[in-house]
């Protein structure tokens, strides 16, 4: 019995010690699958926040003293070009018409009175100088009462929409009261702010003299606006404070969706020359930096840092390796820096194309 038992144990630690070499012998031969940074000329949609801007927005203000007699529009009412807007009492006004145009009555007679005389040598050339300044001056008085008699009615400079009333009917108001806004929204204007880096690549890759580069305009709602804007502006300086510059896109409303004040985002369109994208998987982080695995001819592994230059859905592009190098694209908590390994290699063309979203 007891030699059963022995020879049952033997046989229990052979199989055991024989199973475990095999099985030791099977992960020796785990290969990793390892790939190369995909090379090529690409584009990247860059997101930036936007002010959005109508191309006219001006405030109306009171350019005379008095009461608001009439207002003859309506808040958030669309207006025609001369379209009357509002009426201050304008009894004063004339009234001081009047009154200018009687005195320019009466020294019209002086000075067709003088005239004949002067023409007949009764009175001086000089007289009749002085009878027809006093004249130039009353029409003058004239032209100036009617001025300010037509600064009571205040009409619409340019088509627009209203904003919403500053003073109401029969309020008093003062010379320089503001009485309301209005905007022209026919376009917008869109400002937004571009690193330096992305201005110089924006601005090699463009036509001699030609910032005009059509943009989109994610919304508020996050749905883009249906038409397409263009960059005809950028500014002259960066801001030394930011390191930006700003742009100016120029889109237009037909439909009157967008209004002033509002807020979104620009969608810009960057060209990258010879830009290195590789797999999001490949990649792993340690203290917020980003590192590949790298094979060497030795088949050996070696940690190195990769700076993301942008990212993709499932990619980034980036800067600290070669379009030469190998890099692992599976496994990577499986080794450690200076590990060999075995490895079967995958064109990166054919990595990238199985990933969720391709990049052309």
């Amino acid at each position: 019995m007891k030699r059963t038992l022995m020879l049952m144990g033997l046989c229990s630690m052979v199989c055991f010690t024989s199973c475990t070499e095999k099985t030791e012998a099977k992960e020796e031969k785990v290969k990793f699958l390892v790939t190369s940074p995909l090379q090529k000329d690409t584009t990247l949609t860059k997101e930036y926040v936007a002010q959005i801007h109508s191309i006219q927005h001006i405030e109306l203000r009171a350019l005379e003293k008095g009461y608001l007699q009439k207002i003859f529009v309506d808040e958030g009412q669309t207006v025609k070009k001369g379209q009357l807007m509002f009426q201050i009492m304008p009894m004063i006004y004339q009234a001081e018409l009047k009154k200018s145009q009687a005195e320019a009555n009466y020294v019209n007679l002086e000075y067709q009175n003088t005239k004949r005389l002067a023409d007949n040598n009764v009175v001086s050339k000089n007289e009749l100088a002085l009878a027809e300044a006093k004249y130039d001056k009353a029409k003058a008085e004239v032209s100036l009462a009617q001025t300010h008699l037509q600064f009571t009615t205040i009409k619409a400079p340019f088509d627009g929409i209203m904003d919403h009333f500053q003073g109401r009917l029969g309020s008093l108001v003062d010379e320089g009261d503001l009485l309301t806004t209005l905007s022209d929204n026919s376009k917008m204007w869109v400002y937004f702010n571009v690193p330096e880096a992305e201005y110089l690549a924006y601005k090699q890759h463009s036509k001699d003299g030609d910032d005009a580069m059509k943009v989109n305009l994610m919304m508020a709602n996050n749905e883009v606006f249906q038409h397409p804007g263009v960059v005809q502006t950028i500014e002259a300086d960066f801001n030394n404070e930011t390191g930006n510059i700003a742009f100016r896109a120029t889109f237009p409303n037909p439909k009157g969706l967008l209004r002033n004040g509002e807020t979104g985002s620009v969608l810009m369109t960057v060209p990258m020359k010879n830009a290195l994208i590789v797999p999001q998987k490949a990649t792993f982080e340690v203290l917020e930096k980003k590192f590949v695995y790298v094979v060497d001819k030795n088949n050996v592994v070696h940690q190195r840092e990769v700076a993301v230059s942008a990212e993709m859905p499932d990619l980034y592009i980036v800067k600290g390796l070669g379009a030469g190098d190998k890099i692992m694209l599976e496994g990577i908590r499986k080794v450690k820096d200076g590990d060999k390994i075995e490895f079967a290699y995958q064109d990166p063309k054919t990595v990238i194309s199985h990933l969720k979203v391709y990049s052309e």
